[in-house]
């Protein structure tokens, strides 16, 4: 089996394992309390990402600086308010990923997550969990009581790649986006480093 092809069997692989997982979640969980969208393309790590309602109205998105010699990001409101920095420092041989809520509370995430593709993560600083499939975007977050915070899952029609959030907790909407946010960032980085990895291994 060539390498692209057995690139083709991994993502087949990862994306059964994600439609699995969003099978599950209703029977788990029951009906959300409403639902919000984004979409992966992981062409250009600098892209805006925006999230919107079930109407395709933006209510938040993302906003970078084209030289990110840190990878920082501001997440942004409807109104332009900023609720969140991304941040992401290489340390060892790992990159640490960072989120600064507005109001200072900070939690952390490493690209440890990318090892497997389902295990059972821990979100530092916050408590909650993230249970699934990170790689195909397709995950549960519970809280410290095992309470359902939000799931994300592929849309089984969507020809874009698009994403849904489920929300069971708004009161922790601003956080949940944030978290999606540096996931899906770090899924683009992920993947732009495999791509110019591979490039150079055939140049």
């Amino acid at each position: 089996m060539g390498i692209l092809s057995a690139l083709q069997k991994l993502s087949e692989d990862v994306n059964e394992a994600a439609d699995t997982i969003g099978k599950s979640t209703i029977t788990d969980y029951g009906e959300p309390v409403y639902s919000l969208y984004t979409a992966l393309d992981i062409r250009d790590i600098h892209r805006r990402i925006d999230i919107t309602d079930e109407l395709g109205n933006v209510k938040y998105y993302t906003k970078s600086s084209f030289i990110q010699i840190k990878g920082k990001t501001e997440i942004m409101d409807a109104q332009g308010n900023v609720i969140a920095y991304l941040e992401k420092k290489p340390i060892s041989l790992h990159e640490i990923h960072y989120i600064t809520m507005a109001d200072g509370r900070k939690f952390t995430l490493s690209n440890e997550l990318f090892h497997i593709v389902e295990d059972i993560t821990n979100i530092e600083g916050l408590g909650w969990q993230i249970r699934g499939n990170v790689l195909g975007l397709s995950f549960n977050l519970v809280d410290q009581n095992e309470q359902p915070v939000a799931t994300v899952g592929k849309k089984m029609l969507s020809i874009h790649s698009r994403f849904s959030i489920d929300v069971y907790q708004p009161a922790y909407e601003d956080v949940i986006v944030a978290v999606v946010i540096q996931l899906e960032k770090m899924i683009e980085a992920r993947e732009q480093n495999n791509s110019s990895s591979f490039g150079s291994d055939n140049g």
